[in-house]
C-alpha cells in the first residue's frame, strides 16, 4: 500500500502550506503529493489526472477536507465512487474521521459514510455558490460606486493631434509615432478613428 496526498487552493495566490504540512504529519512523501492550483468546479486539473493515473487498488488517498477534493455535488460523490469502488482505493479525509473508507466497512459504518459524504459534499458546493453570489455582489456595488474594472485606459499624449499630422504628411513614420506615445498598432488606429470622429461632428 503507498500513500498518496491531493491538496488543492483556488488560485496561484493562494497559500498550501497548511494542506502541505497535514500531509506531512500524516507520512505521506512529498513526492506523492499532488497538488492544483485550481477551481474545484471540475475535475479537469492537471495534478489530479496524474493522481489517478498513479493510484493503484489499495492505495491510500488523504485530502485536508472534503471541499479540497472538489465543490461540486454530483462531481465529488461521482470521485469517491470511481476512486472506491473502481479503483478500489481507500481515502481518509483529516478533518472528518468520518470519511476514511479503512474504517466502518460494515453496512452501518458505509451508512454513515455515504451520509456524511452527502452532507458535505452539499456544504462544498453550496459554499462556493455563496463565493460565486457575493463576488457578484461585491462587482455591482463597486460598479455602482463608480469603480472601474480591467486595465486602466492610458490617455492620449496632448500633442497626439500634431503627431498624427506629421505622421498624415509623411514627416513621421509610424513605428516613430508609436514610440513617441507609448501605443501599441491597434490603440494608435482605435484612437485616430476617435479623433477623425471628433473632427466631423465639429
Amino acid at each position: 500500500m503507498a500513500a498518496f496526498g491531493y491538496v488543492r487552493v483556488s488560485g496561484i495566490d493562494q497559500n498550501d502550506d497548511r494542506q502541505m504540512i497535514a500531509m506531512s504529519e500524516h507520512g505521506v512523501p512529498s513526492e506523492c503529493v499532488f497538488a492544483d492550483k485550481m477551481s474545484g468546479k471540475d475535475f479537469e486539473r492537471p495534478a489530479y489526472k496524474s493522481l489517478l493515473e498513479n493510484l493503484k487498488p489499495g492505495d491510500l488517498l488523504y485530502i485536508k477536507s472534503i471541499d479540497r477534493l472538489g465543490r461540486n455535488y454530483h462531481e465529488i460523490q461521482n470521485q469517491w465512487r470511481i476512486l472506491t469502488k473502481e479503483r478500489c482505493v481507500d481515502i481518509a479525509v483529516i478533518d472528518m474521521p468520518l470519511l476514511d473508507t479503512r474504517q466502518g466497512k460494515d453496512l452501518l459504518g458505509t451508512l454513515i459514510a455515504d451520509l456524511v459524504l452527502t452532507l458535505l459534499s452539499f456544504v462544498a458546493q453550496n459554499e462556493r455558490e455563496n463565493i460565486r453570489q457575493r463576488q457578484a455582489e461585491g462587482i455591482a456595488a463597486a460598479k455602482a460606486r463608480g469603480v472601474r474594472f480591467g486595465r486602466p485606459i492610458k490617455k492620449s499624449p496632448k500633442d497626439f493631434g500634431f503627431l498624427v499630422r506629421q505622421w498624415e504628411c509623411g514627416n513621421l513614420r509610424l513605428p516613430a509615432l508609436l514610440g513617441q506615445t507609448g501605443m501599441k498598432i491597434a490603440t494608435f488606429y482605435r484612437r485616430l478613428r476617435e479623433l477623425r470622429a471628433k473632427k466631423t461632428r465639429r
